[in-house]
C-alpha cells in the first residue's frame, strides 16, 4: 500500500469506517487532479476505473472525506459544489463570472489577517475560506 493510502486507512479506522475500493478511488481520484471538479465529474472519472460506481455513492463518500478533513467544498461563487483534497498549503480562490474559471492564490495578509484576530479577539480560527468573484482578463471586455 502507498503511504497515502495507509494514512488514509489510519484516518477511517480510528473514525470507526473500514478502507473501500470506493473511498479510495475518489480521493485518488481527487489527489491526481489539479482542478476543483463537481460531483458528477468525479463520478465520470472514478466510473472509467469502476464501472459499477454509483452517483449516490461518490455523494455519500464526498460527505464522509469532508466530515473526516479530507476533502474540501467549495461554491465558489456559483450554485453548486466543487471539491478538492485538502492541500498542505492554505490557498484561496478567485472564479471568473464570464467563463467560469478558478484560480488558485494565496497571500500572506490572509495569514496576518488570522493572526490578528486571533490575537485581539483571542479565538482559535481552525478553517477560513476566501474567494472573489469577477472577470478574468479574458472577459474583462
Amino acid at each position: 500500500m502507498s503511504e497515502q493510502t495507509d494514512a488514509l486507512q489510519e484516518i477511517l479506522q480510528e473514525s470507526g469506517r473500514r478502507l473501500t475500493s470506493q473511498r479510495r478511488l475518489i480521493l485518488d481520484v481527487l489527489n491526481r487532479c489539479d482542478e476543483h471538479l463537481e460531483a458528477d465529474a468525479i463520478y465520470d472519472r472514478a466510473k472509467m476505473r469502476a464501472p459499477g460506481l454509483s452517483l449516490a455513492t461518490v455523494y455519500r463518500t464526498l460527505a464522509l472525506l469532508k466530515e473526516l478533513g479530507l476533502v474540501e467544498e467549495h461554491r465558489l461563487g456559483e450554485g453548486h459544489s466543487h471539491y478538492e483534497a485538502v492541500q498542505e498549503e492554505p490557498h484561496y480562490h478567485f472564479t471568473c463570472r464570464g467563463c467560469g474559471k478558478v484560480i488558485e492564490f494565496d497571500t500572506p495578509l490572509v495569514a496576518q489577517i488570522r493572526r490578528e484576530i486571533c490575537e485581539r479577539e483571542d479565538v482559535q480560527i481552525t478553517q477560513s475560506h476566501l474567494y472573489f468573484i469577477g472577470y478574468c482578463p479574458d472577459c474583462q471586455d
